[in-house]
């Protein structure tokens, strides 16, 4: 029995992804990401105030974990160098590496991920946006933080601005720390490789990647530990809305393929083409071809059988 769908329902018709198209595409989202970043400066007081009052929400729960931290990686560089390094740099080379992986490799979910991603990315940016927070690292030095960054800003590309490369810490907006993105972009490549590594390596590098990366933004004094925790509710934000996003997406591909006149097929476009003798060709044909038909071989249609052959009348056939 044939299937038939209910209108409305159209599946949008699948295209083979492109590297070609999706980097413009992961490019034109991380553009967006640092351009919201760079304008949603919000106001200094502001940021401040909600980092105080996210500073003071943790002590009174007992979650003010990054103190400790940040005194052990400003009294052992061994620790706090590599934590600058990871926080510069790992964000901008793993997030990309498991892209490039899943593409190659997992393409039959490749899609999913990459709307995940970016559907978080967004949330994050709302983040940035409406609350625009002064990170550890920015407070009054009574607060007791070191900017780790600073301290060892001899060792990296980095200046005491951020993890900007230095001399460039004006074009980034150093009050976007809630929530944390270096955070929810790690838990995303954690989940990828727990899922589809394959290996006990690869479930190993789930944990470890994600855990390191929390114990870092708040060691270096960029985050505060429910920036990390907004970061993590970002991606589940994102995992729930990707799904949505997707139909969306879905039914716009199908909006456009219908406003695409279809050629009738009583067409004389449509039709097969008589060159000669019998040779037809049709849509896609570059060479024309002899087609057997119920009227015989080289027969056209509309020609009775008496006209085909040697031209003898039919009773001397």
């Amino acid at each position: 029995m044939p299937k038939t769908e209910t209108p409305g329902t159209e599946a949008a018709p699948r295209t083979r992804l492109r590297w070609w198209t999706e980097l413009p595409l992961i490019l034109l989202v991380y553009a967006c990401y640092s351009a919201g970043r760079l304008l949603a400066r919000g106001d200094v007081t502001t940021a401040v105030d909600h980092g105080l009052g996210i500073l003071r929400i943790e002590k009174a729960l007992y979650l003010n974990a990054e103190h400790p931290l940040n005194r052990l990686f400003t009294r052992e560089a061994w620790l706090g160098v590599p934590a600058d390094f990871w926080y510069a740099s790992l964000h901008y080379v793993v997030t990309p590496a498991i892209l490039v992986w899943l593409f190659r490799s997992r393409s039959q979910v490749y899609r999913a991920a990459r709307t995940w991603l970016m559907t978080s990315t967004f949330i994050g940016l709302i983040g940035f946006t409406l609350m625009p927070t002064c990170p550890p690292r920015l407070l009054s030095a009574g607060h007791g933080f070191v900017d780790t960054m600073a301290q060892y800003s001899s060792y990296g590309w980095w200046g005491g601005e951020a993890s900007a490369p230095r001399g460039m810490g004006g074009m980034t907006n150093q009050y976007a720390a809630m929530p944390s993105l270096h955070v929810g972009w790690a838990l995303w490549c954690g989940v990828m490789l727990w899922r589809y590594g394959g290996t006990r390596t690869a479930k190993a590098a789930a944990v470890v990647y994600p855990l390191v990366t929390t114990i870092v933004v708040m060691g270096t004094a960029n985050h505060y530990f429910l920036d990390a925790a907004a970061g993590a509710a970002a991606m589940g934000a994102g995992l729930l809305l990707a799904p949505f996003v997707t139909r969306a997406v879905d039914r716009i591909k199908v909006a456009a393929a219908t406003r695409v006149p279809a050629v009738p097929a009583d067409s004389p476009g449509a039709a097969a083409s008589i060159v000669s003798g019998g040779c037809q060709t049709s849509t896609g044909e570059r060479i024309p071809r002899q087609r057997e038909s119920r009227f015989g071989s080289g027969t056209e249609p509309g020609a009775s059988p008496s006209d085909a052959g040697d031209g003898a009348p039919a009773a001397a056939r």
